[in-house]
């Protein structure tokens, strides 16, 4: 028999405590149930290192005190530390970890090489062939979350963000470290591993040196079968053994892993177990020794003690333990220094081999609408009690939105709050949730969440040969199938999908039950706008929709929706000609559009047609007009201007506003920048219906035009150095593209005009390239050097080495980088200015490097670093580092100043530092360019770093990339915050941004040298051949070869070709003709060669340079050089440029041949002869601001012109130019400029030509003032300028039409005031208000005129607060004001309606008290007008919150009345502070009338109600108190109204209606008629399953499944656990109940929870009868297989599946069944057994064998009287009466006891009596006489 302890695990041998007794354990139990989890909290608390003061348990503090020793706290992270041992619960597996759940929520993870030696062995060999071990399995194929394994901390590492991360070993060797040979003993459970298989056994690791463990087959057959993971055990696998034998001295042991032998294993004295060598997971007999309020002391194994926290006892019993009590526990962890042994009394750990209750799966992710705070801990979280009773846990940062909205008020006990289950801590069977209000509305937590036709973001996971799967979010996965994967057909579709790529996909069907979830990659369908089809009732006629093609047959296609809904397309329907063979047109997987022609949900019948009707339908209009529109084709290169219409995640979607916005096109995320930082910036900061300028195509394929905003690209097309085609490559080319792909053997690069190359992974960098995407990533700008090109197959192979790519000048690159950035950084902060309301975007632009904040201590974390709070960083994360602390010891609350280092406004981060040496004055200093200083990284940001200057302090931003390509960095070559560099001054002025640019080094001057001798020595090669044949003045003849704009080049011979110049074609230059158009190609030319130079052949990049040069003959076909002579020699090398400059003076005007117009640059680039270049900048093109908009449409490449010089350019190799003659900018002269700033409430900031900057007022951008002046004016827009004054370098504009065009007498609404003088009393004036302060409102009326307008001057009513005028009166508000006087120094006005005719500025429904309302005394309508306040009063308490902070406290106020009793009753709406109050009263006291009697306050709740009952209670929730009926009569009446008499009848009434309640429910023979009455009755008989029973039922008949789960629950809570009965009986109930409505997983949690809690044996008994009545025989057939196991000396067992095996009708089962039962009972059982189960037989299966077996048996055992008996009584209910006749014959004849014999005679007698004649009756009774002689004779002798 199998031991009790097994059947009954409840713990250790208990007194019975006596009657008396019972009920207050009862209640000392509740007590201290319902606060155990305040205690959790204090618990907590403690661990979080606050020793703080208990709250509660008043009582037990002092026991708690004086038992100092006890210290029982949950285990902390803090804790842990290395060689820890802990018990752990597997959570996850992935393949190269094993997630681990450990004790208190804490969790851990196992590397791949720290599960033991043998498979470590097995990885490193398996690594070292480089193929596949057959005998190696994964991890996920050896462990399955909800395993229980020993562990140990193997180290605990904090990361950057202070996060600690605890990583473990399961591997024996460390675990069983503190065990040794002579150690080990029979019974011990150690943990070990499979370390080889073989013949007759596994060879074991258990980490114990110089033992060899061996685990024979038979002791693990019953394991493999229940874990059900093949028919081996396998290398890696953990295992608990128990140790059956030990041999030698411990050199040799022998090991079980039965799982019966291991659940009822115990660790017991005898095994001599020390403290070095305990063990987490050994289940031990544990006496109490003292019951803490925060747990449990107990002591073990006779000598040792330990602790259970209070989340680790079991919850069944709560607290309810008593000193001495001996029960069952299980090791949790031991410390190794301390030696603390945790251990837990949770039911689910106490039999080793078992798994922990895990969540059910509905209830992950569910948000539950009302939990309640059991307890709340200030530095750890708050434990809640959910709706269905179970606890769980909130972790502080999830109990707010972020540390600043946090009120640890709201987590008061009791206090309820909407919550989310996120994760379920396995190790302390407890849900962890969150409150977090954006967790709490994710779109997607779990497969429930997720609907057929949503478009999901997902992670490519594996690639199989079913299709690809795909991660949705952390739990959810999903799966391609092969033919989903693209809208064709892949057949390899590895070379398209990399693991971990992210896609986009479309659920085509999604089954939650089985969590399986179908998607789509199919493009078409996953961008479809048309409507999802996802059943049969959506499918109305005329509908048109995407589907795909799963069948093609002779009659039609068969087309698949969402959901499975599938439609036939008729032969005919195909399309509008025949179509004799459908399955050679279409293919499976190809998507279609088609049209419903009829459907039959019911019969789920679908016809439908691939002729779209000629009239499309609605839906697919949308679809339609662009697409027309779409005739209207865009050159690549083409530049437009842009509007947003829709942002989707990859990209936005634009309108071309050049198209009237009728032209949709596609800019993709990656295309907004040349920045990847840029990118998602600008994406964040783009709204619907911003205009972005200047957008290039990109290319007009497909459905959409794409275009792109990188600026190196745009160039590089403008700049012709693209290639338009595969045969324009040549090798050597340096081109600028976008990455189109990383895979892992190289980058695919994209360029203008669609050709792509190959970058392989050894051209890539010039650092070694280990993963490519650490690398590049999708969209990013590069520049490619052409290495190859293979014409057949036309590949182009690319190298990416900056060492290849870069010009050498990397200081000139990467300064050129910075700058571009900081342009483009400069454009969004404009664009996030420009938006209206004030938010934290535009507080983000106010922020620069180098500001200065006032800011207030948030938080000090543990990392050092703080968080900081202000006025100015409202909304937005400020931090500052340890680091950026300097030496300060700053605490939270005090106040510092700051200096900003960086503000990222993706994040809303700003960074900050508090060092000394940054905040000092810094003092104004002149930097030179190009200067060398030393200096200090401060911040490292992604694109550029900050730095501060060592002399200065001042702050300098250094590019981090030299070069496009300069990607990937080394940990080594990373800058540090703190390191030293030096940098090299580029930009010496504080621009926008707040800082210098530098670069980092040196000047690299000797890199140019370098550079030009590696050109020289290409030049010299390929010069050789043309200096021995030319030389300067020789006349050649040629071809004309090809026209560019600026030169034609000519073909001299085979290998030599020359150049003509636009300026040496013509002697008379026509201004506006294209010279060079004059030539043909193919024309013979005479040409003279007037000189030779290096012409860069190849595209100039705006960032790098060049430096494959080609030496070319320069030619002229002018007349006048033909025939005259040569006398210079043209040579474009920098020395000789610089003289030719010097030729041209400022004034001079020159003709010029336009190259292009730089659109990046806003300048027209122009050659004047071959060797000199010039430049016209944007502003001095033209003065008509039409030409100015679109210079590159006015004027046209190769165009002569007519410029005037006015200079040269900074680097001195390019004339400035101008085409409006040399422009002075004087006062009353009219110029155009360009908006390059617009500063809110202030005016505009503009370029002038000649790099001037000019300012306008906002007073003087219209001759008319409007509400919002700025808004028609954007950065970039070009306007005509009126120039008031020049004035020390400062220029004031006017763009007033009076001043540009005087002559046009436009009428002037506001006249300009610039003097104090041009205002009269009397006149209304209009301005813009500028601030409000306490002494008043200031208001501009012209840039130099402010007036203050006093508050009464500004609105007849009273105003307490002044937050009301900022919000009425915002800055920049357009008002009218009357002139009330003016004086030498001050203008008087007035805002009042009564002076400026327009209505009051503060709106008369704020319901404010009027400044003139106590002047009005003793007047007739006085009364009226103060029961009009009261009312008004009265009615604002209903009112909402925020009203209510913007109104004054002083409208409660009433005048004084005659009959007044002089006390002011003034109630409070909201709990306000009292220095409010004390402000209300100080204020009221000074608008008292003089000489009235001062007045008492009384401050009390008032309720109006109807019942005056009320008025006893205390005041109500002041928000429940208004009502319709209050707002129509005063309440004062209302209560006058009730007399006496109505309220004493009314009293009566309730009384009357009170006793007829209480007699109906005294009526016994009552039926319970609703939930009240049950739990009544169920107080009453709280131990009676009956009772519950049918309370659950009721719930059922209403299907209010929940309700009745929870009454099942409350039922076991509440039953006596000495009712077990009574218990089983709920339990089966519950049983029953999740088998009709739960599901199985559901089923089986309750499952589990039974088995733990009655007596397991009945319990699957219960479940099989259940399964059985359900007819769901399969399930019943598998828990029968695991009772056989489990219960295998159980008898009853056997029977009752053998009954079950004939019910089902399988016979031969049941003869096989019969031999295994045999062999597992012990012999003494066989007869009954064998005797039973033929019983069976005859009922319901074969009664020939049931005969047979009792033939057998009685053949073997004659004697056994019993057996005969039931064959009789068995024979003469089935059989014939011959085959009775016969047992009865056989029986009496045998030789037994005379008193059986007796028995047998009197049967047989009976028998013929009932069925037999007189003559058998007769013969019954001779035999018996016979048998009598017979014996009587043998007696005698």
């Amino acid at each position: 028999m199998p031991s009790m302890e097994e059947n009954f695990p409840r713990g250790g041998i208990q007194k019975k405590p006596t009657e008396g007794k019972t009920p207050n354990a009862k209640l000392e139990r509740d007590n201290l149930f319902d606060v155990q989890h305040e205690e959790q909290s204090k618990k907590r608390k403690r661990s979080q290192s606050d020793q703080g003061k208990q709250k509660k348990f008043k009582a037990d503090k002092t026991a708690a005190a004086k038992d100092s020793v006890v210290n029982i706290e949950p285990l902390t992270i803090e804790a842990v530390c290395e060689g820890m041992l802990l018990l752990g619960c597997v959570k996850e597996v992935s393949d190269y970890e094993l997630v681990v759940s450990l004790p208190n929520g804490l969790s851990g993870f196992v590397p791949v090489t720290q599960i033991s030696d043998a498979y470590s062995k097995m990885l490193s060999k398996q690594v070292a062939q480089g193929e596949l071990l057959e005998d190696l399995n994964s991890l996920p194929d050896m462990y399955s979350p909800g395993t229980l394994v020993r562990c140990i901390v193997t180290s605990v590492e904090k990361s950057a963000d202070g996060r600690r991360s605890i990583k473990l070993s399961i591997d024996p060797r460390k675990v069983n470290k503190g065990l040794n040979a002579s150690a080990l003993a029979s019974g011990m459970l150690l943990s070990g591993f499979v370390s080889s298989v073989e013949d007759h056994g596994y060879l074991i690791d258990i980490g114990v040196s110089g033992t060899h463990a061996f685990l024979p087959r038979q002791k693990a057959q019953n394991y493999i079968k229940a874990v059900k993971r093949g028919s081996d055990l396998k290398i890696g696998q953990n295992l608990n053994c128990v140790i059956v034998e030990v041999k030698n001295e411990g050199r040799v042991v022998r090991l079980s892993i039965d799982r019966s032998e291991v659940a009822a294993s115990l660790a017991t004295e005898r095994q001599n177990w020390a403290l070095s060598s305990l063990l987490p997971g050994l289940v031990v007999k544990a006496r109490v020794q003292k019951v803490a309020p925060l747990g449990i002391k107990v002591s073990f194994l006779s000598s040792f003690t330990g602790i259970v926290d209070f989340m680790h006892v079991d919850p069944e019993k709560s607290m309810n333990y008593s000193p001495d009590q001996v029960m069952k526990a299980c090791i949790l962890s031991v410390h190794p220094t301390s030696k603390v042994v945790r251990l837990t009394l949770r039911q689910s750990f106490l039999h080793p081999g078992g798994s922990p209750n895990q969540l059910s799966s509905d209830r992950m992710g569910a948000v539950v609408e009302e939990s309640t705070v059991k307890a709340f801990y200030k530095q750890f979280g708050a434990i809640f009690e959910l709706d269905d009773g179970t606890l769980a846990f909130a972790r502080l940062k999830h109990l707010s939105k972020n540390r600043k909205s946090f009120k640890p008020g709201a987590f008061k006990a009791g206090c309820k709050h909407k919550c989310r289950i996120i994760d379920y801590s396995l190790m302390d069977e407890m849900c962890i949730i969150s409150l977090k209000y954006q967790v709490i509305e994710a779109r997607f937590l779990q497969y429930q969440d997720i609907h057929t036709g949503d478009v999901v973001q997902g992670k490519v996971l594996a690639l199989k040969p079913i299709g690809m799967q795909v991660k949705v979010t952390d739990g959810i996965r999903g799966l391609v199938p092969s033919m989903h994967l693209a809208d064709v057909i892949l057949k390899q579709p590895e070379k398209k999908y990399n693991i971990g790529d992210e896609v986009q996909c479309r659920v085509l069907e999604c089954n939650p039950g089985g969590k399986k979830l179908i998607l789509t990659l199919k493009k078409s369908l996953v961008q479809s706008k048309l409507p999802v089809l996802s059943n049969y009732e959506d499918a109305k006629p005329g509908l048109i929709t995407h589907g795909f093609v799963v069948c093609a047959k002779e009659f039609g296609c068969i087309v698949k929706f969402y959901n499975d809904v599938k439609g036939l397309v008729p032969k005919h329907e195909l399309s509008s000609e025949p179509i004799s063979c459908p399955d050679k047109v279409f293919h499976d997987g190809q998507v279609v559009k088609v049209m419903v022609l009829k459907c039959e949900p019911q019969q789920e019948r679908l016809l439908l047609s691939f002729r779209l009707s000629s009239k499309p339908a609605p839906e697919d209009k949308k679809e339609c007009t662009p697409k027309k529109r779409q005739e209207v084709k865009y050159q690549i290169g083409e530049m437009v201007d842009v509007k947003v219409l829709k942002k989707k995640h990859n990209g936005l979607e634009v309108s071309i506003l050049e198209d009237e916005g009728t032209v949709i096109a596609w800019i993709p995320t990656m295309h907004l920048s040349d920045f990847v930082v840029n990118c998602k910036l600008l994406w964040h900061c783009l709204q619907e219906g911003d205009v972005l300028p200047r957008v290039m195509c990109l290319s007009d394929k497909g459905e959409h035009i794409t275009l792109s905003r990188k600026s190196a690209v745009i160039s590089a097309v403008q700049e012709e150095q693209v290639v338009r085609s595969f045969s324009e490559i040549q090798p050597g080319m340096l081109l600028t593209g976008y990455v189109r792909n990383v895979m892992p053997f190289g980058v695919f690069v994209e360029f203008p005009f669609g050709v792509t190359g190959l970058a392989p992974k050894v051209s890539m960098s010039d650092k070694f390239v280990t993963d490519t995407k650490d690398h590049f990533v999708v969209g990013q700008t590069v520049i490619a050097k052409v290495m190859s090109i293979d014409e057949e197959k036309q590949r182009v192979l690319l190298n990416l080495k900056v060492s290849e790519c870069s010009s050498g000048d990397s200081a000139a690159e990467s300064f050129a980088l910075l700058n571009q950035y900081f342009k483009e950084m400069k454009e969004i902060r404009n664009l996030l200015r420009r938006r209206g309301e004030p938010s934290v975007a535009r507080g983000l632009c106010e922020l620069v490097p180098g500001k200065e904040l006032q800011l207030v201590v948030q938080d000090v974390k543990e990392d050092g670093s703080a968080l900081f709070s202000g006025s100015c960083v409202t909304g937005l994360t400020v931090t500052a580092t340890r680091y950026h602390l300097g030496d300060k010891n700053i605490v939270p609350g005090e106040k510092t100043k700051a200096l900003v280092l960086h503000v990222d406004a993706l994040t809303s981060r700003v960074y900050v530092s508090l060092q000394e040496e940054l905040l000092k004055q810094r003092p104004k200093q002149r930097f030179t360019e190009n200067s060398q200083h030393s200096a200090i990284v401060q911040h490292v940001a992604e694109e550029f770093a900050i730095v501060s200057l060592l002399e200065t302090g001042h702050l300098a931003a250094i590019p981090i990339a030299s070069h496009f390509n300069d990607t990937f960095r080394f940990d080594s070559e990373k800058l540090k915050v703190g390191q030293t560099i030096s940098a090299t001054l580029k930009v010496v002025k504080v621009n926008d941004h707040g800082v210098l640019l530098a670069v980092q080094g040196p000047a690299k001057k000797n890199v140019f040298l370098r550079v030009r001798k590696e050109s020289e020595t290409a030049l010299e090669e390929m010069l050789a051949p043309v200096e021995h044949s030319l030389s300067l003045g020789d006349i050649v003849t040629g071809t004309v070869k090809s026209i560019k704009p600026t030169h034609v080049t000519v073909a001299i011979d085979d290998k030599l070709t020359g150049s003509i110049h636009a300026s040496r074609i013509l002697d008379e230059v026509p201004i506006g003709s294209f010279p060079t158009y004059t030539l043909k190609a193919g024309q013979k030319v005479t040409a003279r060669v007037i000189g030779g130079r290096d012409v860069n052949t190849h595209r100039y990049l705006p960032i790098t340079h060049p430096h494959f040069t080609q030496s070319i003959p320069e030619l002229s076909i002018q007349p006048s050089e033909i025939e005259g002579e040569v006398t210079e020699m043209l040579n474009l090398k920098e020395d000789s440029a610089l003289k030719k400059l010097e030729l041209y003076s400022v004034g001079q005007t020159v003709t010029c041949f336009v190259k292009k117009y730089n659109i990046l640059k806003n300048w027209l680039e122009v050659e004047v002869t071959p060797d000199i270049r010039g430049r016209v900048p944007q502003l001095l093109l033209s003065l008509n601001t039409k030409v100015l908009k679109h210079p590159e449409k006015s004027f046209k490449n190769g165009q002569a012109i007519s410029a005037t010089v006015t200079g040269t350019d900074v680097t001195e190799t390019n004339l400035c130019l101008s085409l409006t003659g040399i422009q002075s900018l004087e006062q009353g002269t009219i110029t155009v400029g360009m908006v390059t700033n617009v500063t809110p409430h202030v005016g505009l900031t503009m370029a002038l030509p000649g790099g001037k900057t000019g300012r306008v007022s906002i007073f003087h951008l219209n001759d008319t003032y409007t509400e919002n002046p700025l808004g028609d004016f954007k950065v970039g827009r070009i306007v005509r300028c009126y120039i008031l004054s020049n004035k020390n370098g400062k220029i004031q504009l006017s763009l007033r039409q009076s001043r540009l065009n005087p002559k046009s007498n436009s009428k002037v609404k506001d006249v300009e005031i610039t003097c104090i003088k041009d205002v009269k009393k009397g006149q209304l004036v209009r301005g813009y208000v500028k601030s409000i302060t306490p002494s008043g409102v200031f208001f501009g009326l012209s840039t130099s005129l402010l007036s203050r307008i006093l508050f009464q001057n500004v609105s007849p009513y009273f105003v307490q607060k002044h937050s009301l005028y900022e919000k009425y009166l915002p800055e920049g508000k357009l008002l009218t004001a009357k002139v009330l006087g003016v004086t030498e120094k001050h203008i008087e006005l007035s805002l009042l309606p009564e002076d400026t005719g327009m209505p009051s500025v503060l709106p008369e429904s704020l319901d404010l008290p009027r400044y003139d309302a106590e002047e009005e005394k003793g007047e007739a309508d006085d009364r009226e007008k103060r029961e009009e306040l009261k009312m008004k009063t009265k009615r604002r308490r209903g009112d909402s919150e925020s009203e209510q902070q913007e109104k004054p406290k002083k409208k409660k106020i009433c005048p004084a009345d005659e009959n007044d009793s002089g006390i002011e009753v003034y109630y409070r709406e909201e709990e306000e502070e009292d220095d409010q109050e004390e402000e209300a009263a100080k204020k009221k006291s000074k608008i008292k009338k003089h000489g009235e009697a001062p007045r008492l306050q009384v401050s009390m709740g008032f309720t109006w109600d109807e019942d005056m009952n009320a008025m006893e209670m205390p005041a109500l929730n002041q928000k429940e108190e208004s009502s319709e009926s209050e707002e129509e009569e005063d309440p004062q009446s209302k209560l006058k109204k009730q007399t006496k008499k109505e309220k004493e009848l009314e009293k009566q009434k309730k009384e009357k209606e009170l006793c007829k309640l209480e007699a109906a429910l005294m009526d016994p023979s009552r039926q319970p008629q609703s939930a009240d009455d049950f739990d009544r009755l169920v107080l009453s008989s709280p131990n009676s399953s009956i009772l519950w029973l049918q309370y659950m039922a009721f719930h059922l008949q209403a299907t209010e499944i929940e309700k009745a789960r929870a009454v099942a629950e409350r039922a076991l809570k509440t039953i006596c656990f000495r009712e077990e009965q009574e218990k089983l009986n709920v339990w089966v109930a519950l049983l029953n109940l999740e088998n009709m409505y739960g599901t199985e997983e559901s089923l089986m949690k309750v499952f589990e929870r039974a088995v733990q809690y009655n007596e397991p044996l009945k319990v699957f008994q219960h479940l099989c009868d259940i399964y059985a009545n359900s007819e769901k025989y399969k399930q019943a057939e598998e828990l029968y297989h695991t009772m056989l196991k489990r219960f295998r000396q159980e008898k009853s067992v056997w029977l009752k599946y053998a009954s079950f095996l004939l019910k089902q009708g399988q016979t031969e089962a049941t003869h096989r069944l019969l031999e295994r039962a045999l062999k597992a009972l012990p012999t003494k059982e066989h007869v009954d057994v064998i005797s039973r189960f033929a019983q069976l037989e005859f009922r319901f299966g074969d009664p020939e064998h049931a005969k047979a077996l009792f033939e057998s048996t009685l053949s073997t055992y004659p004697k056994r009287t019993d057996i005969w008996s039931i064959y009789m009584d068995i024979m003469i209910k089935h059989g014939s009466q011959k085959e009775v006749r016969d047992i009865f014959e056989r029986v009496i004849h045998l030789s037994l006891a005379p008193k059986k014999m007796k028995f047998f005679f009197k049967r047989y007698l009976d028998y013929e009596k009932k069925f037999g004649t007189a003559e058998s009756v007769l013969a019954v009774k001779r035999a018996a006489l016979e048998y009598v002689e017979t014996k009587s004779s043998i007696a005698d002798t």
